[in-house]
């Protein structure tokens, strides 16, 4: 009777034991899963090109990764995908950390891709007005990727910039890649805010179009915002994402910077080669020439320059919401994931 009752005591233990390994393994596949998803603000544009080519090149398998890419072709529409947890990470722009905090939720970027704008207010071939400042289009019809994007924020920014409200122009979303051409060809809205390959692409089609301020270089920056450096792009989470996974965002990190590299030593034909054909359109020689052109936007090293930083809260805060939030800079991004230089 006792060891019978002894048998059954043990064979107790040896269940709840196998429970507790069961639920403790269960948590630790939840908190370090090698399966995420990154929502990004629109693949065919080059200023997330980082984040495709690192799935190319195999980077996110190196470091024991599974990665699903979302194409979410805007900015906004990837951080509401955030938010609202249809993705684990957003490949979007870091000036999206800055206003989320105004509003209340806290967001983290964990490694700098691009460290300049790479967009360009462009004038629609359609167009008949004389333009020459942001002034002259008051009344038009202004393009943006989608409402809530940084190329949104950038024409509230420059109609501020020339004295007018953000109302002073009716803002229309029409994407970023292709939508974005035929917009301005049809003449759909009068100017837009475009990215790389779009530009390029109007400019072949339409030589004689005109853009008005260009972000995509240092210059072009210190004439806008009069600093040669503006952190743009990056990968970003809820800072509660970034703590409690930071195994899996140190690993993202390592395989970004290790595109970023990769990119910095290879030509543009090279790279161009290694991404989808999707992507890279009808027009490979056009697609070569605009990523060409986009290689010095990249960051070399992947690190976040706090005057970098600084600079964007700086522009921001033309935002009185912005100005008035009391933001906590250093907690929107980090550099302590990054792989040892």
């Amino acid at each position: 009777m006792k060891h019978k009752l002894w048998r059954t005591r043990a064979l107790i233990f040896l269940l709840a034991g196998v429970l507790l390994a069961t639920s403790a393994c269960g948590g630790s596949a939840k908190s370090d899963s090698s399966k995420l998803t990154i929502g990004v603000g629109g693949q065919s544009s080059l200023v997330y090109l980082p984040t495709t080519l690192a799935a190319q090149l195999g980077y996110y398998q190196q470091v024991g990764l599974e990665v699903t890419l979302q194409d979410l072709q805007a900015g906004s529409k990837a951080l509401t995908a955030l938010l609202g947890g249809s993705v684990d990470v957003t490949s979007g722009y870091y000036d999206h950390t800055i206003q989320t905090q105004a509003k209340g939720k806290s967001i983290e970027s964990f490694v700098t891709m691009l460290k300049l704008p790479g967009i360009a207010l462009v004038i629609s071939p359609q167009e008949h007005k004389q333009i020459s400042s942001i002034s002259d289009l008051k009344g038009a019809k202004i393009g943006v990727t989608a409402p809530g994007s940084s190329t949104d924020f950038f024409l509230n920014y420059l109609l501020k910039w020339a004295g007018l409200s953000a109302d002073a122009v009716s803002h229309q979303a029409i994407g970023s890649g292709s939508t974005a051409v035929a917009a301005m060809e049809q003449g759909t809205v009068d100017a837009a805010v475009m990215i790389d390959p779009a530009i390029s692409e109007l400019l072949k089609r339409q030589p004689d179009t005109k853009i008005l301020y260009d972000l995509r270089t240092a210059d072009g920056v210190q004439k806008i915002y009069g600093t040669p450096q503006y952190p743009a792009a990056v990968l970003y989470s809820t800072s509660s994402w970034v703590k409690e996974h930071a195994a899996i965002a140190k690993k993202l990190a390592a395989a970004i910077v290790k595109t970023l590299q990769w990119i910095n030593t290879h030509s543009a034909a090279e790279i161009a080669a290694k991404m989808p054909a999707s992507l890279v359109g009808a027009d490979k020689n056009l697609y070569i020439k605009a990523l060409s052109a986009a290689k010095p936007t990249y960051s070399l090293d992947g690190k976040m320059p706090p005057e970098g930083a600084s600079e964007v809260l700086k522009v921001l805060s033309s935002d009185p919401a912005i100005a008035k939030a009391n933001i906590n800079l250093a907690a929107t991004y980090t550099n302590s994931l990054l792989p040892p230089s």
